[in-house]
């Protein structure tokens, strides 16, 4: 970097190519040559930084520089990626509209609609009071994949932005550092991934690594420091080996080189095959660069020759390219040191592919400039479709943002059609999910499926490479049930709203069944035509309760989620902004059952409660489910033991009446003595009886840094171990992953949650 601004006060030292710019910007005169033209979008570029200049002339970052370091450095990231002249002005300009009084209005007038698009894109709802951040995190994603489809730059902006504030975050606060890293790691970078581009993809989470695993961060580090030299050497001997090789066989080598792993990858692979360091071997992969399709495959020839090829280790990313358009050969050899070595073979439009990803289709585009209009009907945006799906399908922020973060975490999976048509979908999908990508109305008329020429129940799970035939007949329909196995978001909604479209009278029947079930079945009638349901209605975007109640028919809302709804509005008309308390339908219980003020002495209430609904009462967790934080519940008011909190779904709730039930919900991250709460909750994993079993499952307990209470082994002959577990858990999301991790080691049958009273 070097040189000033002429004929503007900086107090900034600005990078040289934006200097270039400038200088241009100065000399352009001609408007009709070919070299004006070019300066049209140089203007663009200095008109943008002169303007974000002024507007954030003395702000400051929390590191003491100037505040328009970060625009510029996100400008240039930009210009990195081959970005046209309204990529760069949007960064220079993406936070204007959100730390000045600028308007999004004021920015097209003077930039023109698609300069507006893209900064409207990365501008957060800071000045929207939300109910809470998670509403108000889920409504920022909401709108940023809204404008994504509109114009998929507006991620790519994003990405840029977000990778210059976590290279500079080391002047936040721990808390914040934490946060940003966390919804980097989930988010972020998933999303650069799912985009192709690799180099933001690994410094996004090998950045999110650092401030989330400190210590695990920097003991990497270290290893991996220590073991360089001679990593590169052998690399070397390897390279050399194979590159005369490839000149011996014709194949003319653009480049042949080494390419270590990124920290992140090597935590991740020690995590998920509970390794140590030492054991990891395949620190570097070979990286080989050619010119043709064909030529990739020879080398993978002159390799294999060269050295052992690795059963099971093979990939044809050529063939099958990634979602993100990824292509490239990888192969696991046994290399001349004995131990494992990934070589990946390709072409280098690929190699740019899979450096630059989407940016590539702008930054090595042959005609020069780039518009960058790549439209989301393209196959590779399935991903992206279904995140807009999900705005109106799902109703909560917090089910979401784990939708989202589920959805851009899952690598596809690719089945065929009988004449071989590639269908990509989600892990986890079924025939009914591949019916409905084939055409909704072969989804609807769906009655059978052939996988692989055998027939299978539509639940089947589908496996990569599963060629799929759907049987359809003119009378068949969908059913409800298949809403409890399909796994694509558009397959949900295209079964709902068939059954909202053709069984509405069918709909609203069942619909008023489920709520006789939790408010009886008299009054309900009153309690529809009632204010509160119909405020109800219009807060979940229903005109009116008929409407309600037909969208609970057919799965489109949840009943839980209209109770809590219910309850919370009588509550807050009845006690008229007095202290909350359970909910109306309490005050009216028999005067055999005691009421909530009448349980809890004075003594006995609580501050800063784990639970909302139930503040300054005495409440226990049931030991029949055992709910922990994440998980939807239900309080239920007792004799003499307060208020009993159950997981939703318990079917210990089934014989209660409602009247004793009260709306609950966690109250997010509660913590003890500076650490996070943890609750008590027993498991059972079935595995195959053998020495050491017991002790590898609870390295992985302690691997994850889960304290057991108790564990016990229970053994027959010829039969699977029982090992019953009592541990400590913070959340739902925690289990989940614990789960995970248990399913994955080979010994393993089986893992269920037990309650703790069985």
């Amino acid at each position: 970097m070097s040189g000033l601004l002429v004929n503007t006060p900086v107090d900034i030292t600005l990078p040289d190519w934006l200097q270039d710019c400038l200088k241009k910007s100065l000399s352009a005169s001609n408007p009709e040559s070919e070299e004006a033209r070019r300066t049209c979008d140089t203007e663009l570029i200095c008109i943008a930084f002169r303007f974000a200049y002024e507007l954030h002339q003395g702000q400051y970052r929390k590191s003491g520089e100037p505040y328009i370091c970060h625009p510029v450095a996100v400008a240039g990231l930009l210009r990195d990626l081959g970005g046209s002249a309204a990529m760069i002005a949007a960064g220079f300009l993406h936070d204007v509209v959100e730390d000045t009084e600028v308007t999004i209005e004021e920015i097209e007038q003077r930039f023109g609609a698609e300069v507006r698009c893209l900064v409207e894109g990365v501008t957060k709802l800071s000045k929207i009071n939300f109910k809470s951040k998670t509403e108000g995190q889920a409504e920022n994603f909401r709108r940023m994949f809204l404008s994504m489809a509109k114009d998929i730059r507006v991620i790519v902006v994003k990405l840029a932005d977000r990778l210059h504030n976590m290279r500079t975050m080391e002047v936040m606060s721990e808390e914040s550092r934490r946060r940003n890293a966390l919804e980097t790691r989930d988010i972020f970078a998933p999303l650069a991934n799912r985009l192709g581009i690799w180099r933001f993809k690994w410094e996004l989470e090998d950045l999110a690594f650092k401030y989330l695993e400190p210590d695990a961060f920097r003991e990497i580090q270290q290893h991996v420091a220590e073991k360089r030299v001679a990593r590169v050497d052998r690399l070397k001997k390897v390279s050399d080996d194979l590159r005369s090789r490839l000149v011996e066989a014709g194949i003319q080598c653009t480049d042949i080189s080494g390419r270590p792993k990124h920290l992140y990858s090597i935590y991740q692979k020690m995590q998920h095959q509970n390794k140590e360091f030492n054991e990891i071997y395949d620190l570097a992969a070979l990286r080989i660069i050619v010119n043709t399709n064909e030529e990739c495959y020879r080398a993978l020839a002159v390799v294999h020759d060269a050295f052992r090829p690795i059963p099971g280790r093979f990939k044809d990313y050529i063939g099958l390219p990634k979602p993100n358009r990824y292509q490239s050969l990888h192969t696991g050899i046994i290399s001349s040191w004995g131990k494992p070595l990934e070589v990946q073979i390709r072409t280098l439009e690929m190699h740019r592919i899979a450096e630059y990803g989407i940016a590539a289709h702008w930054k090595y585009k042959e005609t020069g400039g780039s518009t960058g209009t790549i439209t989301t009907s393209d196959e590779k945006f399935t991903w992206l479709r279904q995140l807009l799906e999900w705005q109106y399908d799902l109703k909560d922020a917090q089910e979401y943002l784990d939708s989202i973060k589920n959805n851009l975490f899952e690598d596809d999976i690719y089945v065929f059609t009988p004449k071989g048509d590639v269908i990509p979908l989600n892990p986890g999908s079924t025939s009914v999910d591949f019916a409905y990508r084939i055409h909704s109305e072969v989804g609807n008329h769906c009655a059978g499926a052939r996988v692989n020429g055998k027939m299978v129940p539509l639940s089947t799970r589908l496996q990569n490479g599963d060629i799929v035939v759907i049987m359809t007949q003119k009378n068949s329909h969908p059913s409800l049930d298949w809403l409890n196995f399909v796994a694509t978001s558009a397959a949900k909604n295209k079964i709902k709203q068939w059954y909202k479209r053709s069984r509405r009278e069918e709909n609203i029947a069942r619909g008023r069944e489920l709520l006789e079930k939790e408010l009886g079945k008299s009054g309900l009638e009153g309690i529809l035509k009632s204010e509160p349901m119909q405020t109800v209605a219009e807060k979940c975007n229903y005109q009116n309760p008929e409407d309600l109640v037909a969208a609970l028919g057919y799965g489109e809302i949840n009943l839980n989620l209209i109770l809590n709804r219910w309850r919370e509005i009588v509550k807050a008309q009845e006690l008229k902004g007095q202290e909350q308390a359970v909910v109306v339908a309490i005050t009216s219980l028999p005067p055999s059952t005691p009421k909530a003020r009448d349980i809890v002495p004075p003594s006995s209430r609580i501050s800063d409660s784990p639970i909302v609904g139930i503040e300054g009462m005495l409440y226990h967790l049931a030991g029949c489910c055992t709910p922990i934080p994440g998980e939807q519940i239900t309080g239920v008011v007792t004799r003499g033991r307060g208020i009993t909190i159950h997981r939703q779904g318990c079917g210990n709730l089934d014989s209660i009446d409602c009247d004793r039930l009260i709306p609950v919900r966690w109250n997010g991250a509660i913590e003890q003595n500076g650490r996070p709460q943890t609750y008590s909750i027993n498991v059972q994993i079935e595995a195959l009886d053998r020495v050491g079993v017991l002790k590898d499952i609870l390295s992985r307990l302690s691997d994850q840094c889960i304290n057991v209470r108790h564990a016990s082994v229970k053994t027959a002959t010829n039969q699977p171990a029982l090992i019953d577990l009592g541990i400590e858990i913070r959340d739902k999301s925690q289990l989940e992953h614990l789960f995970i991790q248990i399913k994955k080691m080979s010994d393993i049958l089986n893992i269920r949650r037990v309650g703790q009273d069985e």
